[in-house]
């Protein structure tokens, strides 16, 4: 099959458009043909290299695909030939009392898609059985793979982590990103007020576009005394942080009384600081968010295919262009999320 690998760290130069050896059916699970597969920050990480983390090479990243079912291996009935499908990008064991509780993004196993495992940035990817989702056929391939990693994380951020209820008021950081269109429509669906920031009158319209009720330019503006002002004075219930060291401590002081910072990544960097004070003075919670359980898909995915939320597709590449979609994912140019199409 045909497959964008890199063999080495470095830039986007590293990865090559290449041959590689067919994925094979094991018992429990399935060989998908990617029709489409998504990009994450995380595909970025991979390819630069990650402290204290061994990358298995040569390597194929990609975890959000979708596509059809090519071949089924032992134990995986119910999915046949040409079957449309997504896939949940969260691997675990299936067997640890936190995959049989609902809780398998707790798995001490767990794994995301294209991380230790090859992924899809191919024409074939081997995921099993128990991560598909049959795919409408009113749903593109490409709003499909834009929509299992991003929506999951945002989902399990704001409904679950945060406990976000009606009328809660929500600032979501970066709200161009994946993760960042995600918890603007999520919240909107479950009737917070959202205040979004983004960089630019063009993005800025596109959140207000999503359902965002106030938007703040973080390149022009002082994100923390807009807040302020918006609320009177108040500050957010939980803000959505996925950014890191440049936006931290502007989080935090955004927060009213009570509220939670509830964080699922560090683009920017992680380490910061923290004053003690404000976090027991002011009751503050900071709550930190991984992925998401199976079932927290599931419930993301009916509104999806029913039309309450739709990932937002910034553009596609060829697999042979990933390099450049790479380029773009990383000078932060995207509204929204970059598909690679096989």
């Amino acid at each position: 099959m045909r497959s964008v690998r890199f063999h080495e760290h470095g830039g986007p130069e590293v990865l090559k458009l290449e041959d590689a050896p067919d994925p094979v059916a094991r018992p429990g699970w399935v060989i998908v043909r990617v029709r489409a597969c998504a990009l994450n920050h995380l595909d970025l990480w991979q390819r630069r290299g990650l402290d204290r983390v061994k990358i298995p090479m040569p390597h194929i990243s990609g975890a959000d695909v979708a596509g059809d079912v090519v071949d089924a291996g032992d134990g995986a009935s119910g999915y046949s030939p040409g079957q449309r499908v997504m896939v949940q990008p969260g691997l675990s064991c299936g067997r640890c009392q936190a995959c049989l509780s609902g809780q398998d993004n707790f798995c001490p196993r767990y794994d995301v898609l294209g991380y230790q495992s090859d992924g899809g940035y191919a024409e074939l990817v081997a995921v099993p059985v128990a991560n598909l989702i049959p795919l409408p056929d009113h749903v593109t391939y490409e709003t499909a793979a834009a929509f299992p990693l991003a929506f999951l994380t945002a989902w399990h951020m704001l409904r679950t982590r945060a406990a976000m209820k009606e009328g809660d008021t929500v600032l979501v950081l970066a709200a161009g990103s994946g993760v960042g269109q995600a918890a603007v429509q999520i919240g909107r669906t479950f009737q917070a007020r959202v205040i979004a920031t983004a960089g630019g009158e063009g993005k800025l319209e596109r959140a207000r576009e999503l359902g965002a009720d106030h938007v703040i330019d973080h390149y022009q503006e002082d994100v923390v005394a807009r807040v302020r002002a918006l609320t009177a004075n108040r500050g957010v219930d939980i803000v959505v942080e996925h950014v890191g060291a440049a936006t931290w401590e502007k989080s935090v002081k955004c927060l009213a009384r009570g509220g939670r910072v509830v964080t699922c990544g560090a683009t920017t960097g992680y380490q910061t600081t923290l004053d003690l004070r404000h976090l027991f003075a002011r009751q503050l919670s900071l709550v930190g968010s991984y992925m998401g359980a199976k079932g927290e898909l599931l419930q993301a995915a009916g509104l999806f295919f029913r039309g309450v939320l739709g990932p937002v597709v910034d553009s596609t590449f060829p697999l042979a262009d990933a390099a450049q979609a790479h380029r773009r994912l990383e000078s932060s140019e995207q509204f929204g999320k970059i598909v690679l199409v096989p």
